[in-house]
C-alpha cells in the first residue's frame, strides 16, 4: 500500500476526513512557497498537493491560472518543482502529490519524468488533461516505479467510464464536485453523494477525495456528509498566497479546515 493511500486509510480509522491542501509551486516566491507548504503541514494537512506551473492550465480557474502565470514569471520549471519536493521530503513523511499537465511530462519522457519524481520523494501524480484511454503508458511507468497516478471523475462522467476510472486510479479517486474549473462556486452535494455511492458499490476500499469548490469549513462538512474520505482545498489557499499572506495566516486557515475534518 502506498504512503498516499495509507494517509486516507489512517484518517478513516480515526473517523475523520483527510485534508489535502493544494499550493502552486513558487508562489508568491519559491522561498515563500516553502514556508507556506510547511504551514499547511503544521496546520493539519494530511496530504500536500503541489502544482507544477503551466501556460495553459485548462482545468483551473482564474486564481490558480494567475498563480501559474506568477510561478512561470518567477522562472519556476518542473526540475525546480522537484527540487522543492526534495527539500520538503527532508522535513516531512506526509504524502506529497504533484499536479501538472501532460505536455511537460511528454517533453521530458514519461519514464524519465516519473523516475525523477520518485527520486525527489513525490508519492503521486495528478494529470487532469490526460484522458484515461491515452494514459496507459504513463500508468505503466508509475506502476513500475511505485508512484500513484490519481484519476479524476466528474458529475457528468457516465457510470461505465466512472467504474473504469475507479479501477485505473491509484492512491485515491479524485471526485470533482461540480462541472467547470477550480475556484469559487458551490459543489453539488446530491451529485457528490451519487458519485460516492456508485464508487462504494464497486470498490468499498478505494479512498475517495472531493475537490473543486471546497474552500470553507462548511464546504468540508458538506463533503463529509456525502461520505468522502478526503477533501481537497486549493483556490482558497492559493488566494492567500497571491495576497502574500504570512505563513501564520495560512496555518490558521488550514487549522480551521482540519478542525472541520474532525469527527463530531
Amino acid at each position: 500500500m502506498s504512503r498516499l493511500r495509507d494517509a486516507f486509510i489512517q484518517a478513516r480509522r480515526e473517523k475523520r476526513t483527510a485534508l489535502v491542501c493544494y499550493l502552486m509551486a513558487g508562489v508568491p516566491t519559491p522561498r515563500a512557497f516553502m514556508d507556506h507548504a510547511m504551514a499547511c503541514l503544521e496546520g493539519g494537512a494530511d496530504v500536500l498537493e503541489i502544482g507544477i506551473p503551466f501556460s495553459d492550465p485548462l482545468a483551473d480557474g482564474p486564481v490558480i491560472q494567475e498563480a501559474s502565470v506568477i510561478a512561470l514569471r518567477n522562472g519556476v520549471t518542473p526540475p525546480m518543482v522537484l527540487d522543492m519536493v526534495r527539500e520538503l521530503r527532508e522535513k516531512t513523511e506526509r504524502p506529497l502529490v504533484l499536479m501538472g499537465y501532460y505536455n511537460p511530462i511528454f517533453r521530458a519522457g514519461e519514464e524519465e519524468f516519473v523516475k525523477a519524481c520518485v527520486r525527489s520523494g513525490a508519492d503521486g501524480l495528478i494529470v487532469p488533461d490526460l484522458p484515461l484511454h491515452e494514459g496507459g503508458s504513463l500508468r505503466g511507468a508509475c506502476q513500475r516505479n511505485g508512484i500513484d497516478l490519481v484519476q479524476l471523475s466528474t458529475p457528468l462522467t457516465p457510470l461505465e467510464r466512472h467504474l473504469k476510472l475507479l479501477k485505473a486510479t491509484s492512491g485515491f479517486l479524485y471526485l470533482v464536485t461540480r462541472t467547470g474549473v477550480t475556484g469559487g462556486g458551490s459543489s453539488d452535494g446530491d451529485r457528490l453523494r451519487r458519485m460516492v455511492e456508485r464508487s462504494r458499490n464497486a470498490d468499498p476500499d478505494m479512498p475517495l477525495a472531493a475537490g473543486f469548490g471546497i474552500s470553507s469549513p462548511e464546504d468540508v462538512k458538506a463533503a463529509r456528509e456525502a461520505g468522502v474520505d478526503g477533501v481537497i482545498v486549493g483556490s482558497a489557499l492559493v488566494s492567500l498566497t497571491l495576497l502574500e499572506a504570512s505563513p501564520e495566516e495560512v496555518l490558521n486557515k488550514v487549522r480551521r479546515l482540519a478542525e472541520a475534518c474532525a469527527p463530531g
